[in-house]
């Protein structure tokens, strides 16, 4: 174990740095479309449904024969993958948006709107500012499963860790087997308890007791 990783530290950093910069570009594009989506379908709680149950239903296609049906029209590699892993994010960005959108007051909306309050200005300043832990919680959601699917996504030479972790499933080298998973998993628990900081302390910033305090 420590052999290897003496001898092939950079093979292994290469693998967790392109594994960063799918799960960063994925996040990125993945929040920009459910924010657009979720601004499109809020107004509507029939059309809200719709979208979540059909964002579902593609969620649910395993991530093998999602990449497997966009390879003839994407061709392989990381583009193919961040298209399969942004699709999967909408379900869990969109849920969660809406849900922290819906939570929000209707009494509270009503007196911003009577005294005027423009919409852009009341989404920016009272919506979202309430609706932000259930969002942050969506997105703690989408980048732990990112980083889970990220993996497989090696199977379409996409790079990441999988590379590391799929080598040696096929060459049968325990040492790349044990590696690609010490990274995979490490990786998703380090970010996982980051996460969990930022949400405590989020969570506490827009919480009614602080705000009183």
């Amino acid at each position: 174990m420590i052999n290897y990783l003496v001898q092939n530290y950079d093979r292994l950093l290469t693998a967790l740095t392109e594994h960063l910069q799918i799960v960063g570009l994925t996040l990125l594009y993945s929040i920009i479309l459910a924010s657009i989506i979720t601004l499109l379908i809020m107004q509507s709680k029939m059309v809200s449904q719709i979208v979540v149950t059909t964002l579902g239903a593609a969620y649910s296609i395993p991530s093998l024969a999602l990449f497997a049906m966009l390879i003839p029209v994407l061709g392989i590699g990381r583009d193919t993958a961040i298209v399969v892993l942004v699709l999967y994010n909408q379900f869990l960005l969109v849920r969660n948006f809406l849900a922290g959108f819906e939570a929000i007051e209707k009494a509270l909306i009503e007196a911003a709107t009577g005294m005027g309050m423009p919409p852009f200005t009341l989404l920016w300043k009272i919506k979202l500012p309430l609706a932000f832990p259930a969002i942050m919680a969506g997105i703690h959601l989408a980048v732990i499963s990112t980083i889970g699917i990220a993996v497989i996504a090696a199977t379409i030479n996409a790079g990441g860790i999988g590379v590391i972790l799929f080598d040696g499933l096929r060459t049968i080298n325990t040492v790349k087997i044990l590696w690609g998973t010490i990274l995979s998993a490490g990786l998703a628990i380090a970010v996982n308890l980051l996460l969990n900081r930022i949400q405590y302390l989020i969570n506490r910033k827009f919480s009614p007791k602080e705000k009183l305090l």
